[in-house]
């Protein structure tokens, strides 16, 4: 729980505020940059929040972060939203992508979604995308959406809660093997370096570097879940692959970045880092910009 004694004194004069316990993660400026911002080894409150509309979006920042380091009125604490998880990202005729908030400490605030998805028999063939921290609210509100049937873990840093959210709706999960250990009771293992299709309109593509079992997803040709392998930054703005959060093997990295080149992104949604839309044929551009200034 934040300590308004321990309030930055980067913060902007007003209720919200984030005190001294914040790990620097993201979380709170990747999903709301209007209020919030980094400012050195933390994050701080920019602008305060005007109007309900502000209030609410601010409120779900303090909800997600998972070190609750972001404080505010007792009055405005009890006007957080209890439905605010899942968020709605992005709506196409092949399923809706959401970002669940509620990150988690133990993959540093990584960013966790879910595709909500039905079959053509009209049940539900929704994925989860790394996992966030338990919640019995968001599950909640997950299973108003259908549940979740599968889980895809896209590397060993962000497997987060997956046990607990595997063993609440009774459904598999993906990982590679190379990152295996993360998560030893994953029901499926990819294996290699070919991309591999749970269907028509989701793809399982190993991205190796970041770590050795790294991998990414791309639903409906056009999204890309990158986890730690990919984001967008915004100083300098570009796709950005990090020599310096390699954990493992940089020139595979760029190796995995080059697989991608031939994609039509349209959404880039990481783990850390900013998410960005593309128009269309921006996405190679900016990857071939990517490469060329990461040797």
């Amino acid at each position: 729980m934040a300590r308004v004694q321990q309030r930055l004194a980067a913060n902007a004069a007003g209720p919200f505020y984030v005190d001294r316990s914040c790990i620097d993660c993201g979380t709170c400026w990747q999903f709301d940059p209007a209020h919030f911002a980094p400012a050195g080894e933390a994050s701080h409150v920019q602008h305060q929040p005007q109007g309900d509309a502000e209030v609410r979006q601010a409120l779900l920042a303090l909800q997600a972060c998972p070190v609750a380091a972001i404080g505010t009125s007792r009055e405005l604490l009890a006007q957080t939203p209890a439905d605010g998880f899942p968020s709605l990202v992005d709506a196409r005729p092949e399923g809706d992508t959401y970002y669940c908030g509620w990150a988690s400490r133990k993959s540093f605030g990584a960013s966790s979604w879910l595709l909500v998805r039905r079959h053509a028999d009209g049940s539900a063939n929704n994925v989860l995308i790394d996992a966030p921290r338990w919640s019995g609210a968001l599950a909640r509100q997950i299973a108003e959406l259908g549940g979740i049937q599968q889980i895809v873990l896209s590397h060993r840093d962000d497997v987060a809660d997956h046990a607990a959210w595997a063993r609440h709706f009774g459904c598999g999960r993906w990982i590679h093997a190379a990152d295996a250990s993360a998560a030893p009771e994953a029901e499926h293992r990819l294996e290699g370096t070919e991309p591999v299709a749970l269907d028509a309109d989701l793809q399982l593509i190993p991205t190796p570097g970041h770590t050795p079992g790294s991998l990414v997803v791309l639903f409906a040709g056009q999204v890309l879940f990158s986890g730690d392998h990919l984001w967008w930054g915004v100083d300098p703005p570009g796709v950005v692959a990090s020599r310096r959060y390699c954990w493992w093997n940089w020139e595979e990295q760029l190796r995995s970045v080059e697989k991608l080149l031939n994609l039509d992104v349209r959404w880039l949604l990481p783990g850390h880092g900013r998410r960005h839309a593309f128009g269309a044929g921006e996405w190679r551009r900016e990857l071939e910009k990517t490469l060329v200034g990461a040797r």
